[in-house]
């Protein structure tokens, strides 16, 4: 077993012999979840494929999975054709099915899992199986609907069409599209892949159990605060003394059946109003939504367990998109702005909460907010990474496949290059100059593209996903002039491994992964590309503060990083959202794709 496996020829895959452009959507849906479960076991059990093929030894069993490979990946984004499960001692198999191959992957990982936090907790196999069953009946029901109709409609922007393009979601994960709680009815208007919208449910609140903050000035508010820029959106007038809260559909119905809420309502201090406005359309992580020519997006609660996680916001996450809207103001990270005047982070100038009252520990969560956060001044010209790389079954090569194929040869390497100087060198320029780490994983991460796709910038997008290194926590605070920080101060050494593998290889290496996958160019020759960027830029982020370069070093030099495994974390039972940032996900040491390359 080699701890790094030699990579074989990119194969570009082909509508006829490639079983995730299967003619049959249900096909193709169950292929792309077992190439996901196979990547899942594969990266954390790197081997080398024999004679074009790899082999899963499924010993609590005595079960094997095979596969032939068509694309062998040192950054994990393997492709395999049809995978088939063998009988004991290696007997006649049979095509597997998704659900089956899951149950025994997860069993055997159950089995091995002792040595991981004290094992895995009762029932999860179960969990985890009834949910790559729901996930891969949705996956169906997208892939069809795309392949029906590819075009947008006329309503949607190139932003939001890019936001919309996630129709197999996360490509390492064993139930991607697994939303527990949406009905067949309701998915066709919750759906981004189904290209759905609807209208919001709005609250009148008692102020006494509201609470709310905004910046001021701010571009997007246009001089409003919270309660009148929600009141303009509603379309229509609060009752008098009331203020207007939005709300998920979704959530809105369930919030009713809390007891806290009902209490609230039947107090008087809340009353629901139904449906209004008009129609805003969700984005690529479902609670996000986005209006097409308004000038601010709306992030709501959502309790809905998407992934891992339940999406419903804290307080603290509520004031950290404030407190990062401030410090920006207030000139912190201005040295990476200059730097690189084609990034920028997205700001969350307001929120606002729906507070229980009579709790004399402060405020709790009630599922009832909203983050409003600010359409960056130039979004026509921003993509979403997460929607340019996702693989589109039975449509041809990815967006970025199709854009970089379109600029001809060596654009390939190009726009690899010109990625990694103007979206993730700049992530790294902020860390270094102000201790501040992006969770800019794909789906946080936008691209700014001219009119023939080439990069011309980047931004970030979040108001949980910010880190502190706890090194700048004291120059942080003398900017702010405040007493603390809502953002997750942890040690350096943890927020460099959380950003190995969020900033690197979840977000860079998938560029490197989608166009290799494409047939565009060959991995080692884009990780060249991309080891050469960094090393380029050593020296100017080595003077944008103490030990600037330490990160970029580390992914150039180390034998092996972090990388996060979502079969142990989901099988752990850990919602991401809520765990401690030091248990909040299972990680592993995997080979490093970088090592030696290009020197």
């Amino acid at each position: 077993m080699s701890p790094t496996p030699t990579p074989a020829p990119a194969l570009a895959p082909t509508p006829t012999a490639d079983p995730l452009h299967h003619p049959d959507a249900r096909a193709a849906a169950e292929h792309a979840h077992l190439e996901a479960l196979l990547r899942c076991w594969l990266n954390e059990h790197p081997a080398a494929p024999a004679s074009g093929q790899v082999r899963v030894e499924l010993a609590a069993s005595g079960l094997t999975l095979t596969a032939p490979v068509t694309h062998w990946s040192p950054t994990g984004w393997h492709r395999f054709g049809p995978v088939t499960l063998h009988g004991p001692g290696g007997r006649l198999g049979t095509t597997a099915d998704p659900v089956t191959a899951l149950a025994l992957l997860a069993t055997e990982a159950a089995v091995s899992g002792g040595r991981r936090d004290g094992g895995v907790p009762s029932g999860e196999v179960a969990d985890l199986v009834e949910r790559t069953a729901e996930s891969v009946r949705r996956v169906a029901v997208f892939i069809a609907a795309r392949r029906a109709a590819p075009a947008p409609p006329p309503a949607i922007d190139g932003f939001l069409d890019a936001e919309q393009a996630l129709t197999l979601g996360h490509l390492h994960h064993p139930a991607p599209k697994s939303r527990d709680g949406i009905s067949d009815r309701d998915a066709a208007a919750f759906s981004p892949e189904l290209r759905g919208s609807f209208r919001l449910h709005w609250f009148a609140a008692d102020p006494a159990v509201v609470s709310h903050d905004a910046v001021t000035p701010s571009r997007s508010l246009d001089g409003r605060d919270c309660v009148e820029l929600l009141a303009d959106l509603a379309g229509t007038p609060a009752p008098p003394g009331r203020v207007l809260v939005p709300a998920h559909p979704w959530q809105a119905r369930d919030l009713l059946h809390r007891p806290r809420i009902a209490a609230l309502v039947n107090s008087g201090a809340l009353q629901p109003l139904g449906e209004l406005g008009p129609h805003w359309w969700p984005t690529s992580s479902v609670r996000t939504l986005y209006r097409p020519g308004e000038a601010v997006m709306l992030k709501l609660s959502l309790g809905l367990r998407l992934t891992n996680s339940r999406r419903e916001s804290t307080r603290t996450e509520l004031r950290r998109g404030l407190e990062i809207d401030r410090l920006l103001a207030a000139g912190l990270g201005a040295a990476t702005f200059r730097a690189h005047p084609g990034f920028t982070v997205t700001r969350d100038p307001a929120w606002l909460a729906v507070d229980e009252p009579g709790r004399p520990e402060g405020p709790d969560v009630t599922g009832l907010d909203v983050a409003v956060r600010e359409v960056p001044a130039h979004v026509a010209e921003l993509r979403c990474l997460a929607g340019l790389v996702a693989p589109r079954p039975g449509l041809g090569r990815s967006r970025l496949g199709d854009l970089v194929a379109a600029q001809g040869p060596g654009a390939a390497e190009q726009w690899t290059a010109d990625y990694t100087d103007r979206v993730l060198v700049p992530m790294l320029h902020l860390y270094a100059s102000t201790g501040i780490g992006l969770e800019a994983h794909q789906q946080n991460t936008l691209v700014r593209l001219d009119a023939e796709g080439r990069v011309t910038g980047g931004a970030f997008r979040d108001n949980q996903g910010y880190y502190l290194a706890a090194s700048h926590l004291a120059r942080l605070l003398a900017v702010s002039g405040d007493a603390s920080s809502t953002l997750a101060v942890v040690d350096d050494h943890l927020v460099d491994d959380r950003l190995s593998y969020y900033l690197l290889r979840n977000q860079a290496l998938a560029v490197v992964g989608a166009l290799a996958v494409d047939g565009l160019a060959s991995e080692p020759a884009l990780l060249a590309v991309l080891a050469a960027r960094l090393r380029a830029a050593l020296p100017a982020l080595a003077q944008a503060g103490p030990e600037g370069d330490r990160l970029p070093r580390r992914w150039l030099e180390a034998a092996t990083l972090p990388s996060k495994s979502n079969l142990f974390t989901r099988l752990h039972g850990i919602d991401e959202v809520l765990a401690p940032l030091d248990a909040q996900s299972v990680y592993y040491d995997a080979p490093n794709p970088l090592k030696g390359t290009g020197e």
